[in-house]
């Protein structure tokens, strides 16, 4: 059986996952998270900070040792949106591959989508057609379909970092700078929605960072705890709740609660925040948070060449 490992690398966050396939399941190995803040500025200068590459780079050192370890068979590295938008993407590129020995792909939205799809529905009982969600730091996919078929798919430019950046600068966040957020949000999902058409959809999954966390909250949980987290189903009243609430607390504050990464706190209002305008816009009554995503399509496209790939439909 072999063994493979995959890596995202995100605008917040860079990612690892190694598996082995047994009986139609991944089997985790080993599955790490380290952010990073690749897109750090990118909206507003158009280039990756040398300081962003150096988080990123001593991160791929440290997974490659994690790699060479579990002698992994095949390795993937995805890069999304920051390094997409990035005038010096070729210096992220040249770094990864000298670390790692692979080439990073910069992998276009409809890819990205599709790759997520694949991995949450995979990993969690839903009811089809399905529509999944995944809310990054410098873009979000939306993606309706059934039978791991994607029918439609679609990245906009909206993410917990992007959005942090463009429109957050008060702490705790003013109502009028958290007004401008949501209302840039429904614009974009409401384009996002002119594409895929989840008017028919039986199930919803929430995938990233900002919707475990809201959803740890949602639970109460004392300590962030994925096996708790992953399946659960949480109610569009409850998003409203918490992004009302993280909205209130300071910077300070929020990094206090007991499930919230360090790394996230600042931006876990605006993440929040476009969760909240999503579930409103499709008109959900409830979502399932997915642990499972882009990692494990990942994985899946490794250990079952062509799924997950560029050549999936999308919109």
């Amino acid at each position: 059986m072999a063994t493979v490992g995959a890596i995202d690398c995100g605008t917040n966050s860079i990612r690892l996952l190694v598996a082995r396939e047994e009986g139609g399941r991944l089997i985790d190995l080993d599955r790490r998270m380290t952010v990073v803040r690749l897109g750090e500025g990118v909206d507003r200068t158009g280039m990756l900070s040398q300081a962003a590459l150096d988080r990123t780079f001593a991160a791929c050192a440290d997974y490659g040792d994690v790699l060479a370890r579990h002698r992994v068979d095949r390795v993937r590295f995805a890069a999304t949106s920051a390094s997409r938008d990035a005038a010096n993407a070729a210096d992220f590129v040249a770094g990864v591959r000298a670390i790692l020995g692979v080439d990073p792909e910069v992998i276009s939205g409809a890819e990205e989508a599709a790759l997520s799809f694949l991995g949450a529905t995979r990993g969690v009982a839903h009811r089809q057609p399905v529509l999944v969600f995944d809310i990054g730091g410098g873009s979000t996919e939306f993606v309706v379909g059934d039978d791991d078929r994607v029918r439609s798919a679609v990245s906009v430019d909206m993410g917990c970092v992007r959005f942090h950046e463009r429109y957050l600068s008060s702490d705790p966040v003013g109502s009028e700078e958290l007004d401008r957020l949501r209302e840039a949000a429904g614009s974009l999902v409401d384009s996002a929605l002119g594409e895929v058409d989840a008017s028919g959809v039986a199930d919803v999954i929430g995938l990233a960072g900002t919707v475990t966390t809201v959803a740890a909250l949602a639970l109460g949980l004392p300590e962030y705890d994925a096996a708790q987290i992953h399946g659960s189903r949480i109610s569009a009243a409850q998003v409203t709740r918490v992004a009302e609430e993280l909205a209130m607390l300071s910077v300070a504050d929020r990094r206090a609660l007991a499930v919230m990464h360090p790394g996230r706190a600042d931006v876990i209002v605006s993440g929040a925040a476009i969760l909240d305008v999503i579930m409103q816009r499709i008109g959900a009554d409830s979502l399932i948070a997915g642990e499972h995503d882009i990692l494990d399509g990942l994985a899946w496209s490794l250990v079952e060449p062509g799924s997950g790939g560029p050549d999936t439909p999308s919109s």
